[in-house]
């Protein structure tokens, strides 16, 4: 009734009972089983979880199938169903569950063995139904085992080994996952925006498994644990630099990227529009414009003090004096 599984450590992996003599309303009670704990029990009053496995399993009543979360190596071992039918019938099986280490790239190394009883002539060795190559693999001295040392992402896939003898021909498979990453960490989304538009920020990795995100503005925690960080509508608090870091949990692995995004006010001196201009640039041309202004009035007042100089003797004096307590800041407002 079962095909026997495997899988990594932190994984989470499903047992199924495959071709079941029962229907989902046939189904009155189940219950799972490891070694001498009971993991799980349905039946007419609702569930019924051990404590160690609370948080940690999901059961789908229709198909009797059960989900493991977060696999260690403890949990590896045979795992026993029972299900009770309407017609008061007792269904029964067994399913064998190996979980193996985390393979990290360029850390791990993989030894597989296989094993069989009986008379065995030949043995073959498969990848993804490709004969094995020894890239980075080291083959014992009777073809039992191979050793992959240190593993890298091409390393990841089906493998099988096949015992033959005149008689027959049996086939085991493994699947290695390696995982790796996070890399090539990347945000998309604009540099610039007008003010009170909306903002979309993607943040994106290279990582198995898949990377998990977070992200930080001016430094600080925003909260936002998804790989998008949107704003409905931006405004001058908004510009500032974004961090986003990617994290894998199983290389424990962190890589941070950073994007900044200017809000801009539009419209600014009558030009309307979207060819607004930044706070930056706007205080930048109010100080050119201040600047220029006073230069003028500098100007003036020279020219002017020029020209009084060429008249009579106590005139000059008296309108040097008046024209030298000019103060140019003491000018119009000059609105922009």
């Amino acid at each position: 009734m079962f095909v026997d599984k495997q899988s990594s450590c932190r994984e989470s992996i499903v047992l199924v009972p495959e071709n079941p003599p029962f229907t989902s309303s046939q189904i009155k009670f189940i219950t799972w089983a490891f070694g001498a704990i009971t993991i799980i029990v349905l039946d007419s009053g609702g569930y019924d979880v051990h404590p160690e496995y609370v948080g940690r399993v999901d059961l789908d009543t229709t198909t009797a199938a059960l989900q493991l979360k977060n696999l260690t190596l403890n949990d590896s071992g045979t795992y026993k169903l029972t299900v009770a039918a309407s017609n008061l019938q007792i269904h029964a099986g067994e399913t064998s569950l190996k979980v193996y280490e985390s393979l990290i790239e360029g850390k791990s190394s993989a030894n597989i063995t296989c094993e069989g009883s009986g008379h065995i002539t030949s043995m073959e060795w498969m990848k993804d139904k490709n004969p094995l190559t020894p890239i980075n693999i080291t083959f014992s001295s009777d073809n039992r085992s191979v050793l992959i040392s240190p593993v890298i992402r091409s390393d990841s896939g089906e493998y099988q080994c096949t015992l033959r003898n005149p008689a027959s021909s049996d086939t085991a498979n493994l699947r290695l996952i390696i995982n790796y990453g996070p890399e090539y960490v990347f945000i998309e989304g604009p540099n610039e925006v007008n003010l009170g538009r909306p903002v979309s920020l993607s943040c994106s990795a290279t990582s198995v498994p898949s990377a998990l995100f977070t992200w930080r503005f001016n430094g600080s925690d925003t909260g936002v644990t998804t790989n998008t960080f949107t704003i409905d509508k931006s405004d001058i608090t908004h510009s500032g630099d974004y961090i986003c870091t990617a994290h894998n949990d199983v290389t424990e692995i962190n890589v941070s990227q950073r994007h900044l995004l200017v809000v801009k006010v539009s419209g600014v001196g009558g030009g309307g529009g979207d060819g607004g201009l930044t706070t930056g640039a706007i205080v930048g041309i109010v100080i050119g414009v201040l600047v220029t202004v006073a230069g003028i009035c500098g100007l003036i007042f020279y020219f002017i003090k020029q020209r009084q100089n060429s008249g009579l003797g106590n005139k000059i004096a008296e309108t040097s004096t008046i024209y030298e307590n000019i103060d140019c800041k003491n000018k119009p407002t000059l609105n922009i």
